[in-house]
């Protein structure tokens, strides 16, 4: 029989309890930290894995802070913009209101003045909605970049009014949308999209034909009640125009009148008609014929040989008075000038001086029916920006519940990767905390045990 004698040294006992004690209240101060904290891992040496996931998900969540922030910025810019582009529509619709109240015939010269000057104060509130500004000074309507007032006119020469700016629209990303609208597309007009043209005439001859003659004429203005009347120029959807390089506007066309002739056995006229362009590609057709006109009658007749979807119409009156003088229209001499329109504001702009300048209700109905036919126009591309400005305002919507949902998605990863689970945290501290009491009430026990105490 043998016996194993072990001995542990009780220097050997004091280092290995100290160091025990030390360890439990190093893990019990962690997971305090843990606890005061929240944070499973409260540095990257905790876990470094779950602390670069943590890393990324904030990185994300600051990004997104950011892209809101100028999001906002744009919404409020484009709110703005949809609201001025909103007024330009009143003021537009009010413009149209005088437009048919001036085509009254029973209104007089000083009358139509006055709705000429009403006009004008509604044309100048219109240019200052067209380039007003936001909170930092930057135009509503400048589409790619303009000028601090992107809209220029009127001018003296053509066009009477410019964008001063580069025309279009920004594209929207999924996490913005533009700051400013196009203004070109909402008060510009471009003849191929648009078709907007204005036909003003310019009187030749003033023609009468005495009883018993076929031709005949007098000074112009001898017989001011001759009547010329054009109805809307009308464009066929997809009609192409030249455009001038140096104006950018589409050429002009003119249509001339002559060889007015009476033919006294059917009481009717005949003229023919000629038409000019300066455009040098347009090939002027043969000169037109009018079917035969009844004096005393209204007779509304097509213009042919303009260029392919372009169509407009005349209405001529010849009157008869009672000594058996015809008064011819058209006349010698009488020209159709028909050009493109270069804005919204050119339309007012011409409406105002010919309703000003009328000599007749005839003329001034004549000024009236063109105008309301063009901005007609106006107001469509006015309404289409609208209707974009309504459609960013609910992409910004879109925009800010889909980053409201990324964010909860990415706070949630970053929780999954750094925070701590209370429940367990606290069972864990406690569970801690009694082994860390039982390891320093152990030591204490032995602390004072030693051989020496019982020597002696």
């Amino acid at each position: 029989m043998s016996n194993t004698i072990f001995r542990v040294g009780t220097a050997n006992m004091y280092d290995n309890s100290i160091r025990n004690v030390s360890a439990r209240q190093a893990s019990l101060v962690n997971l305090q930290e843990n606890l005061t904290s929240g944070k499973r891992v409260v540095r990257a040496s905790d876990d470094p894995v779950s602390a670069a996931q943590a890393e990324r998900a904030m990185t994300r969540m600051t990004r997104i802070q950011t892209e809101q922030r100028a999001l906002e910025t744009q919404r409020n810019a484009i709110a703005q913009a949809e609201s001025s582009v909103g007024d330009a529509v009143s003021l537009v619709q009010e413009v149209r209101e005088l437009m048919v109240n001036a085509g009254n015939a029973s209104l007089s010269s000083s009358e139509r003045a006055t709705i000429a000057n009403q006009l004008q104060s509604l044309r100048d509130q219109l240019t200052a909605v067209a380039n007003r500004t936001d909170t930092n000074g930057l135009p509503l309507l400048g589409a790619l970049g303009s000028a601090q007032s992107p809209f220029m006119g009127p001018l003296s020469g053509t066009p009477d009014y410019l964008f001063s700016g580069q025309a279009g629209q920004n594209a929207s990303t999924g996490v913005s949308i533009p700051n400013t609208l196009d203004g070109d597309a909402a008060f510009m007009f471009d003849a191929n999209r648009d078709g907007s043209f204005h036909a003003t005439i310019t009187q030749g001859t003033s023609t009468v034909i005495l009883p018993g003659a076929t031709t005949g004429s007098v000074p112009t203005g001898a017989q001011p009640s001759r009547a010329l009347n054009t109805s809307a120029i009308d464009i066929a959807p997809g009609t192409t125009f030249n455009k001038d390089p140096a104006t950018g506007q589409a050429y002009t066309y003119s249509v001339s009148f002559s060889g007015v002739t009476l033919n006294p056995a059917t009481n009717t006229l005949s003229a023919t008609y000629n038409i000019t362009s300066t455009d040098p590609a347009f090939v002027p057709p043969a000169a037109q014929t009018l079917n035969p006109i009844k004096i005393g009658e209204k007779n509304e007749f097509s213009i042919n040989g303009l260029p392919t979807g372009m169509s407009m119409k005349i209405t001529a009156t010849p009157t008869k008075a009672v000594d058996g003088t015809i008064t011819v229209a058209p006349a010698n001499g009488d020209t159709l000038n028909i050009s493109p329109n270069a804005s919204l504001f050119s339309v007012i702009d011409k409406a105002i001086t010919e309703l000003k300048a009328a000599p007749n209700s005839n003329v001034a109905a004549q000024a009236s029916g063109q105008a309301l036919a063009n901005i007609d126009i106006g107001l469509e591309r006015l309404s289409n920006i609208r209707s974009y400005a309504g459609e960013l305002l609910n992409r910004a919507d879109r925009i800010t519940g889909d980053q409201d949902k990324r964010s909860v998605q990415l706070e949630a990863d970053r929780s999954r990767a750094e925070d701590l689970d209370m429940i367990k945290g606290i069972s864990d501290f406690q569970n801690q905390q009694t082994g860390y009491q039982a390891a320093l009430q152990t030591y204490a026990s032995v602390q004072k045990l030693s051989l020496f105490n019982y020597i002696g």
